[in-house]
């Protein structure tokens, strides 16, 4: 079996076990995304009472419809993290919609606004947490530590030209965030928001 099709298999595999309703695959299922979710939520929703909440909702609707992850479609990770961003853009615009409503600050346009940038943002915290290892450490030392790519390919012990392709690579995955044909939601990452 190809190295590749083992995290597929894992998936399927606790899809199957979520669906005779293992409570400890739920349990494994949290310890692996909890931090994704609960990061991707508060990314969203710029607030840490209403990730929690968030964070409990999409753990209960794995457990509840564990059928609706289709394995074909792509790993678990991206379907849970697709789930999570839907539903916290669904509250996030509910909130501000209501705040709205109740005659607070700002108009439709502001909160659409604000939807897209905190789409684009949880998209980019995603695409960071998922990019192999190698990538995001060029990038973590070019960014946060201002090296060029001749430093970050003697901090990395790679060639310069190495690091020059790891560097454009990591960039043109975090352009995508952007790119999105729907707010902050990614070909295989969760369709419309």
């Amino acid at each position: 079996m190809a190295k590749k099709d083992l995290p597929l298999r894992w998936d399927r595999k606790m899809q199957q076990r979520l669906a005779r309703g293992e409570a400890a695959a739920l349990g494994e299922l949290y310890d692996r995304f909890a931090s994704l979710v609960h990061g991707l939520a508060h990314r969203v929703l710029d607030d840490e009472r209403a990730a929690d909440h968030l964070t409990r909702d999409v753990f209960a609707h794995v457990w509840e419809h564990p059928d609706t992850y289709d394995p074909k479609q792509g790993p678990l990770r991206t379907w849970v993290a697709a789930l999570t961003h839907r539903l916290a853009v669904q509250r996030l615009r509910a909130t501000e919609a209501a705040a709205l409503a109740r005659g607070g600050p700002g108009t439709t346009e502001e909160l659409e606004r604000k939807v897209r940038h905190a789409s684009v943002a949880a998209r980019a915290d995603y695409i960071v947490q998922s990019m192999p290892a190698p990538l995001r450490a060029a990038l973590e030392l070019a960014y946060f530590q201002r090296r060029d790519y001749r430093q970050t390919a003697a901090d990395l012990g790679v060639t310069e030209d190495e690091a020059r392709r790891r560097l454009r690579l990591g960039l043109q995955l975090l352009a995508t965030a952007r790119d999105a044909g729907s707010p902050g939601a990614p070909p295989g990452y969760g369709g419309a928001a």
